[in-house]
């Protein structure tokens, strides 16, 4: 019957008080839900216009929306008089123990955003990293997906890939298609370089015709190497690379040039053993 007393006094005394801090909770709550509409919505609209990848539009989005209904969550919190300092350090500690536990969850999620907003490459991007070499399928928050000319799909985390070096095949539109060919050292340099110039640099899809690039690049141990260089539109790269690899054989075998194969000279020496008794 106390317990009874004492609440209606509290009542008596706190009620309006109280009533009023609800309904000032309560008001919060729906102005600032709708609030967060409004921003989420501004926010997707912003992130949209600055082209940025579909993926990341939605994480981001999302983000930004979740970020903003813990902030109201709190907000609403401290408006109805609930101590915030021990409730941010319980959420603060549990963040950290998550944070540990996951440590290469997270790397790899770092490194997908970077990948997703530097963009050093982008779907279909043909590149190399992390000993492969692929066309980029899919780019996804923890990993990105490569598919190589054999027709294996390989998954590489974001966190390492992010943090190799990068090399990016299909960024320019041109690429230079580069053979090196052997040749004995016999043979006339001055006729080689006209058959490869002959077979190679009259073909309308090398765009330096004008500027054949045929260098002696090496005088090695079984023969002379040629280093030829032609450039071609990026989608023509392995085309023109087989096709001519091929016609420069094919020519070479009909000029009676020889392609040397490693070999080694052996000489062989007699000794004479005199033999005392």
């Amino acid at each position: 019957m106390e317990y009874l007393l004492d609440a209606k006094e509290f009542f008596i005394a706190r009620g309006a008080d109280i009533v009023l801090t609800i309904i000032k909770a309560l008001l919060l709550l729906i102005i600032g839900w709708q609030v967060v509409k409004f921003l989420s919505r501004m926010f997707k609209n912003i992130i949209i216009k600055k082209g940025v990848e579909p993926s990341l539009q939605v994480f981001l989005s999302s983000l930004f929306k979740d970020a903003l209904i813990i902030l109201l969550i709190l907000t609403v919190l401290s408006t109805l008089g609930v101590e915030m300092t021990s409730f941010i350090a319980i959420l603060g500690a549990a963040g950290l123990a998550v944070g540990l536990a996951l440590q290469g969850s997270l790397s790899n999620f770092a490194g997908g955003i970077l990948i997703l907003l530097i963009k050093p490459f982008k779907v279909t991007d043909i590149i190399e990293a992390q000993g492969v070499i692929g066309s980029v399928t899919e780019i996804q928050i923890f990993h990105t997906v490569l598919k190589t000319f054999d027709n294996k799909t390989i998954i590489i985390p974001n966190g390492p890939l992010y943090n190799d070096v990068i090399i990016n095949y299909s960024t320019e539109a041109n690429r230079t298609v580069e053979w090196i060919f052997g040749v004995g050292y016999q043979d006339d340099i001055d006729k080689v370089k006209s058959i490869i110039k002959e077979v190679v640099f009259t073909d309308e899809r090398v765009l330096n015709r004008d500027k054949p690039y045929i260098y002696v690049g090496a005088l090695a141990d079984n023969a002379v190497n040629l280093k030829v260089r032609a450039l071609v539109e990026n989608s023509l790269y392995w085309d023109v690379y087989q096709e001519k690899l091929e016609e420069i054989k094919k020519a070479f075998d009909k000029a009676g040039i020889s392609i040397p194969f490693p070999q080694r000279d052996l000489h062989l020496y007699h000794m004479h053993k005199t033999l005392k008794d």
